[in-house]
C-alpha cells in the first residue's frame, strides 16, 4: 500500500476499504501530512480505512481554508469513484483533525453541507491570532489582526450550526495547548450523549510520532537497551491513541 498524490491530496487505499477518513493536520505541519503523520495514518489504513490527507497552508482566513480543503476532498472522492478505485459506492466518511485541523473540520461541519459519520478531534485549540502567531501584533500597530472566524465566532458557529452529531474528542495529559474542555461543553449541549471525550498519555506532538528503527548489534549493549526503551515509550502513547480511535470508529472490531 503506497501513498498516491491525487488532486493535490495524499491518498492511501487499502484492498477492502470499510470507511474513508479525511485527515487535516496542525497549522505548521499540514503541508506534508503523509510524512509528518505517516505512522498514525498508515496504521488506520492497515485496518481498512481509505486515508485522504489534504495539505494546506495556514492563513488568517480559516473559513477559506475549510472550503478549499473540502473542495479538494470532494474532487478526490469523485476521481476515485470515476476510476473504480473505490468499488463500493457508499462508505462512511469520518473527519480526523489534529490541532488546527480540528477547527477546520468544525468549520466544514458548520458552514458546508457535508455527510459525516463522525469526527475525531485531537488536541483541539482555538487561539486568537495574537496567541497563535508569535509577535503578530508587532507587525501591524494600526489594525488588529485576527483569524476569520475569531475564537468567539468559531464557538458561536459550532454552537448554532455544527451538523456532525457523533464526535470523539481526544486530549493528552501533557498538552498545555489543548482547549478540548470548552469544545466538549458546546458539543454536549448541541448533541447530548453523542460526544465522547478521552484523556490519553502524551503531548501535543504525540500524533506526529514516527516509527523508530532500532536494530541491536550482535551483542546487546546498554546503548541498545536505551534505544529499545525509547522505542517502547514512543510506541506506548502512539498505540494508545491508535487503539482509542479504532475502537470508536468500529466498537465491534478489535483494534
Amino acid at each position: 500500500m503506497d501513498w498516491k498524490e491525487i488532486q493535490g491530496n495524499w491518498v492511501l487505499i487499502p484492498r477492502n476499504p470499510i470507511g474513508i477518513i479525511h485527515f487535516l493536520g496542525g497549522a505548521f505541519v499540514a503541508t506534508a501530512p503523509h510524512l509528518t503523520y505517516r505512522w498514525l495514518l498508515e496504521q488506520l489504513a492497515e485496518k481498512g480505512y481509505v486515508i485522504i490527507a489534504t495539505p494546506f497552508v495556514n492563513t488568517l482566513d480559516h473559513i477559506a481554508i475549510a472550503k478549499s480543503v473540502q473542495l479538494n476532498f470532494d474532487r478526490v472522492i469523485e476521481r476515485l469513484h470515476d476510476s473504480s478505485a473505490l468499488r463500493k459506492r457508499y462508505l462512511p466518511i469520518y473527519g480526523l483533525g489534529h490541532s488546527m485541523g480540528c477547527k477546520l473540520h468544525l468549520l466544514i461541519g458548520s458552514t458546508l453541507s457535508v455527510e459525516r459519520a463522525g469526527n475525531i478531534l485531537i488536541s483541539f485549540n482555538n487561539y486568537a491570532a495574537r496567541d497563535a502567531i508569535p509577535l503578530v501584533e508587532q507587525f501591524n500597530t494600526t489594525f488588529a489582526i485576527e483569524f476569520t472566524p475569531s475564537p468567539l465566532e468559531t464557538n458561536k458557529l459550532v454552537q448554532e450550526r455544527y451538523n456532525v452529531r457523533r464526535n470523539l474528542l481526544i486530549k493528552f495529559s501533557n498538552d498545555t495547548l489543548d482547549q478540548s474542555a470548552a469544545l466538549k461543553e458546546i458539543l454536549q449541549q448541541r448533541f447530548p450523549e453523542m460526544v465522547t471525550a478521552q484523556t490519553l498519555p502524551g503531548s501535543h506532538v504525540t500524533p506526529l510520532g514516527q516509527d523508530v528503527k532500532w536494530q541491536p548489534g550482535a551483542s546487546f549493549t546498554p546503548i541498545d537497551a536505551l534505544g529499545q526503551w525509547f522505542k517502547q515509550e514512543v510506541y506506548r502513547d502512539l498505540n494508545q491513541l491508535k487503539r482509542a480511535m479504532l475502537l470508536w470508529l468500529n466498537p465491534l472490531s478489535p483494534p
